[in-house]
């Protein structure tokens, strides 16, 4: 669960495989209005460590922009449409912001 307010704006992280897999989830998320917009940072350079070996690659970046209350769903839509075991899905709230922006953010990814 995730506490404090529902209205919040939160920006989330995802990372991808490809341009073709980040296209098909961010254009899920702005269709269902889990999210109000989703940049996708192209080739980003990527080292981690898997099943205990460093592993180097290139993946794209999701930046979703949401609220709080919806992030929860935003995760279960990701996880419905990615290919990967344990993509990087975490958010972090917004603490401040061009208002205008801000309320945007939310009146786009209120339920209709």
């Amino acid at each position: 669960m995730i506490s404090g307010a529902g209205d919040d704006v939160f920006t989330g992280w995802v990372s991808v495989p490809d341009a073709e897999t980040g296209t098909k989830i961010a254009d899920a998320l702005v269709a269902d209005r889990l999210a109000a917009c989703v940049l996708r940072l192209p080739a980003v350079a990527s080292t981690y460590v898997w099943n205990g070996e460093t592993c180097r690659g290139v993946e794209d970046l999701l930046m979703i922009k949401t609220t709080r209350a919806r992030w929860e769903a935003v995760m279960a839509a990701v996880r419905a449409l990615h290919p990967w075991e344990c993509p990087m899905m975490v958010a972090v709230a917004v603490e401040t912001g061009w208002p205008a922006y801000m309320d945007w953010v939310r009146t786009s990814v209120r339920p209709s």
